[in-house]
């Protein structure tokens, strides 16, 4: 047996080892953008939010008085489909990797999932707050066309503290639909749990307050829809209410948000 013995020559004319850079993440957070609407689910609902938030402040012209002509209303107005929307739009930009089955491709690209979560929250914030910012806009055009048909003053009564109440209330409404996109990953059981969680057990919570005294002072602590309610109407002011917000939030959001981190992490993905 004889050894075979590499001359230094060949040693130094080896090629040197590639390194691959990673991704940059601004590069992975315009594809999580794009991903949210080049499907026809994400198409549609990116086309109802422009078609539906006009529509909904064009009804406070036709439903309501002249005393409700005020920059705040048509705030809310256009506001309200989009507070329905967004959280949905939220849920299929993180479960798209495994109901649109391309979670392969993505996980082999970038292999570190957290990267592409972290990705997909910084996608979903800014589609949040550009939406939130439509509805601010399409406010203040119903308001100046809606005063000027009414035939009565231009009312802006909208203050700073309770336009950033208006958009924290969607941004928590979107980190929802999110924490249940990361836990459940499947589009359809999230929306589910998403409509029961905002439409049915609200009313449960609030029958079980009626008929349990004990509960009645509990409801404000893990009620979601509670807390939402009240920073949709500017009612959130003392720390006493602050501290009911942050209590349902961990309740409804962190806690299940950081359990499907961690099932999200060691999940296969087919």
């Amino acid at each position: 047996m004889t050894a075979t013995v590499i001359s230094p020559d060949a040693i130094e004319a080896a090629p040197a080892r590639r390194i691959v850079r990673p991704i940059p993440t601004i590069r992975l957070v315009k594809i999580e953008l794009r991903k949210m609407f080049n499907t026809r689910a994400g198409f549609w609902m990116l086309v109802s939010i422009g078609v539906l938030s006009p529509i909904s402040a064009g009804s406070l012209l036709v439903f309501g008085l002249d005393s409700d002509v005020t920059y705040q209303n048509f705030v809310r107005a256009s506001g309200y489909p989009m507070s329905v929307i967004l959280p949905l739009i939220a849920i299929l930009g993180v479960t798209s990797e495994w109901s649109q089955r391309s979670g392969l491709t993505t996980f082999t690209l970038v292999p570190s999932r957290d990267r592409v979560i972290r990705a997909k929250a910084i996608a979903t914030l800014l589609v949040g707050l550009g939406a939130v910012s439509v509805a601010f806009a399409v406010g203040a055009i119903g308001n100046v066309a809606g005063s000027a048909l009414a035939g009565v003053d231009t009312v802006w009564d909208l203050s700073l503290f309770m336009a950033a109440q208006m958009v924290l209330y969607n941004l928590v409404g979107m980190a929802f639909g999110f924490a249940l996109g990361v836990v459940l990953r499947n589009s359809a059981a999230a929306i589910v749990g998403y409509f029961v969680a905002s439409l049915v057990m609200p009313g449960i919570l609030a029958l079980l307050a009626q008929v349990r005294s004990w509960f009645e002072d509990l409801q404000p602590w893990v009620d979601w829809n509670y807390t939402q309610v009240a920073l949709l109407d500017g009612a959130t002011k003392t720390v006493k209410e602050w501290a009911m917000l942050g209590s349902t939030t961990m309740i409804w959001i962190v806690t299940p948000l950081v359990v499907g981190l961690l099932s999200l992490r060691r999940s296969e993905v087919k």
